[in-house]
Formats: C-alpha cells, sequence, structure tokens
C-alpha cells in the first residue's frame, strides 16, 4: 500500500516508475503552461476541471499530481486523499523541479 500522505520529488517518482509501480501522473497547470512545457505520459486535467473531471482517473492506481511548483498539486492531492484514492502524492517542486532534476530539455518558465 503507497502512503497516503507522501509527496515525492521528481527522480523518486521516475525511479518508482521505473520499478514497475503504475502511477498516473496528473497536471494540474493551465492549458498555456503546458503548452511551454510538459511531460509526454502526464494527464493534463487543469486544476479548476478536477472535480468535473475526476471520473477520468483510475482510483485503483496510485496518482502523482503536479503543477509548476507544489502549490496547487498540493492542494488537489489532498483533495484526491479525500475522495479515498489508495495512494495520491504531490510532486513536490513540480515541473519546475522536474525540469532541473530529471530532464533539462523541459523549458523552465
Amino acid at each position: 500500500m503507497h502512503d497516503k500522505h507522501r509527496d515525492l520529488t521528481p527522480p523518486e517518482l521516475v525511479e518508482r516508475v521505473a520499478a514497475g509501480e503504475d502511477w498516473q501522473l496528473v497536471d494540474v497547470r493551465e492549458a498555456w503552461e503546458c503548452n511551454i512545457a510538459s511531460i509526454q505520459w502526464a494527464t493534463v486535467i487543469p486544476m479548476s476541471e478536477v472535480q468535473a473531471r475526476v471520473k477520468e482517473l483510475d482510483p485503483t492506481r496510485p496518482v502523482a499530481v503536479l503543477c509548476h511548483s507544489g502549490i496547487r498539486s498540493a492542494v488537489v492531492a489532498s483533495w484526491l486523499r479525500e475522495l479515498d484514492f489508495p495512494g495520491v502524492a504531490n510532486v513536490s517542486g513540480g515541473i519546475d523541479a522536474w525540469s532541473t532534476s530529471v530532464d533539462p530539455s523541459i523549458p523552465r518558465y
């Protein structure tokens, strides 16, 4: 069972996925932000649409939530925990940290 109240750094998430864990990566940034910088395997659901689109997420798989720096994603992660998703992690540092620690080809903004 995944820790329900965990923050994961981008390298930790990449390591877990590489080890075979079946994470869903949900990017809660706005479309204009995703046009600047994005992660190919992420599902983009802007924060303002998460409540309406939550059924797009698989409740049996752990969810990692990403934004620009980790603030919006922490709010969404907390809300998903309240819905009893089995494992929810906030990607600490967001896509900005992803750019510096995982994939420097992703532009910073």
